[in-house]
């Protein structure tokens, strides 16, 4: 699978979003290393706080699904957006502890931009496990 078909399953993941509140529909995919691709999209509620980014569900899927950190290859994230939908920084901290920190993420727009980026690099000082000894 290349980088594009990743974004393509990001694009087709939005569609499941549900925002009534913002309209703001952003899909996530991951792929894994056997090949599957789990998807997950934003889920709102009138209770903002009680909300969840596409990202944290995709994520949250795949650890219940029966995989591991060390399975997940790549994450691709897509918004109708004229922007490029960064992931907020509650996404931030989980991929820092629930993806691997150097893989892929690739954050793009139905227009056709997009920029690969990784953990590491949208987070350079994470808190993290080794913080609590």
């Amino acid at each position: 699978m290349n980088k594009e078909e990743l974004m393509k399953a990001s694009d087709e993941a939005r569609a499941l979003s549900y925002s009534p509140y913002s309209n703001f529909k952003v899909g996530a995919a991951i792929l894994l290393k056997d090949g599957t691709i789990i998807k997950g999209a934003n889920i709102e509620n009138s209770s903002y706080g009680l909300c969840m980014c596409a990202e944290r569900n995709t994520v949250y899927r795949t650890l219940l699904s029966g995989y591991k950190v060390e399975d997940m290859l790549a994450l691709a994230l897509c918004a109708d957006a004229d922007e490029l939908p960064y992931p907020c920084g509650a996404c931030r901290q989980v991929l820092s502890e629930l993806f691997p920190l150097d893989a892929p993420v690739i954050v793009c727009n139905t227009k056709g931009k997009f920029l690969e980026t990784s953990v590491r690099e949208l987070l350079p000082y994470a808190f993290g496990k080794d913080n609590l000894k």
